[in-house]
């Protein structure tokens, strides 16, 4: 009975709810730890020596997403300037963070004119201008948050990578799963022995067919050449957390994929350039812009508009009858693949797959996990954990045992703690997304789009 009892506790502390008998402590001689507990439910700001002051570059969606820290954390982080080339957002920012004139710019290269004027840059440019502000930024002695993908070329990544090494710079990468309290759970459930011996691992990221059509069809990332291809652009993420969980090295990688749909083979009859020319199928297609942008008001992130009525509804009619986002689906000018899967070896045989789908009608990535002595399955808000020695089952939600407080299941703001921190104290064992630890699943990232074109399979 006293077993129990303290099988009862130690489950509580791990969060988990147990739905069957009790659980021994040891799997075949192995120790099982099941006293892992999460970080407090309400996220706590570090308590840091002083302010990190921190510029900006690029004030689109990911800028202001780790700008509105600073808005909420003043005593943490205080944004001092900010590189943006679009003039509503550089005066929307500017006036945010009560930035001084003289250090507001255009464009990124401005910003290294001058003398360093803060602690850290936060590079939230697009995808084909990470490698410059970087590479200036690290040559002046600033600390790093980088938003994923590090670079659009492997050479620029290692170059990145050296120079952060050579002049001892803390440098995050954005990988913001990392410090979500439901992907840290399924790390701490795999890390305590639970499952025996990892085996295999299935992860999937469902897009969702209208932030395809959003983001990888009319929007910025559409085009490899211009970002990435869209398993770093997109999924860098996702490698990035299968290494980190699986916590040894990978091998050997192989991809298939391909652009099958958005193309204008598969236009229907009746269609047109752009959704507001009379297509005579608008009102039935699942990818009308009127519908998505105009009636629904949805993904408007990437639009400058106004606040107010009716001008912002008169903006956002001028965007899509003459802007990217009301072009046609199937007329545009995309050549990223909207469908992609990616079969890996790890050392110790432990094998994974990743499916990447743009044709889902929902979000929310959902996982697998194979060991010897149990498996997991979760989705982002629950997790199930089964043991197969007496077929206890565990749930955890979300939920019920983290404050969300930002995007990415509150891993952006997340992460922006533990990077104030690691500035702070200069130590980037604080991280868990440094520099260095996210090079392999950049390559892994490279090495896939390699084998899909190519047809091979590629060794790391």
């Amino acid at each position: 009975m006293a077993d129990s009892h303290s099988r009862r506790a130690a489950l509580k502390a791990l969060g988990l709810v147990s739905l069957g008998t009790t659980l021994g402590g040891t799997a075949f001689g192995k120790t099982v730890d099941r006293t892992y507990h999460l970080a407090p439910a309400a996220p706590v700001a570090p308590q840091l020596s002083k302010t990190i002051t921190a510029i900006v570059c690029g004030a689109g969606n990911r800028g202001n997403v780790y700008g509105n820290y600073a808005a909420e954390y003043p005593t943490q982080l205080d944004i001092v300037g900010v590189a943006e080339p679009i003039p509503l957002r550089n005066d929307r920012f500017a006036k945010k963070h009560n930035i001084d004139d003289q250090h507001r710019f255009v464009t990124w290269e401005d910003v290294f004119k001058q003398p360093k004027f803060a602690d850290a840059v936060i590079i939230t440019t697009p995808d084909n201008l990470h490698y410059g502000p970087a590479m200036a930024a690290l040559a002046m002695g600033y600390d790093l948050l980088l938003e994923k993908p590090i670079a659009q070329r492997w050479q620029e990544c290692q170059d990145i990578l050296n120079l952060a090494e050579k002049n001892n710079r803390i440098v995050a990468v954005c990988h913001v799963l990392r410090y979500s309290p439901y992907y840290r759970k399924v790390k701490a459930v795999i890390d305590s022995g639970v499952l025996g011996e990892l085996v295999s691992l299935q992860h999937f990221e469902p897009i969702q067919h209208v932030h395809m059509s959003h983001s990888y069809v009319r929007g910025n990332w559409r085009r490899e050449a211009d970002t990435n291809p869209i398993i770093l652009a997109k999924s860098c993420h996702d490698l990035d957390i299968m290494r980190w969980w699986i916590g040894q090295p990978c091998e050997y990688v192989s991809s298939f994929g391909s652009l099958k749909w958005f193309k204008a083979e598969n236009a229907p009859p009746g269609s047109t350039l752009r959704c507001t020319d009379g297509c005579a199928v608008e009102a039935t297609c699942p990818y009308s812009a009127k519908k998505i942008y105009y009636e629904k008001r949805t993904w408007l992130h990437h639009f400058d508009l106004p606040e107010a009525e009716p001008a912002r509804g008169e903006a956002i009619l001028k965007n899509i009858t003459e802007g990217p986002y009301g072009r046609c689906v199937y007329h545009c000018d995309n050549d990223v693949p909207d469908h992609q899967v990616v079969s890996l070896q790890f050392a110790n045989q432990i094998t994974a797959n990743f499916n990447m789908e743009a044709f889902t009608h929902y979000q929310g990535r959902r996982t697998r996990i194979m060991g010897s002595m149990g498996d997991v399955v979760g989705d982002e808000t629950d997790l199930l954990v089964t043991d197969f020695r007496t077929g206890e089952q565990e749930k955890w939600n979300v939920h019920e045992h983290a404050a969300l407080d930002s995007g990415h299941g509150g891993g952006d703001w997340g992460l922006v703690r533990d990077w104030l921190q690691a500035v702070d104290q200069q130590d980037a064992a604080l991280l868990t997304s440094t520099l260095a630890t996210s090079m392999e699943s950049h390559r892994i990232g490279f090495l896939a789009e390699q084998s899909r074109h190519n047809r091979t399979v590629e060794k790391v």
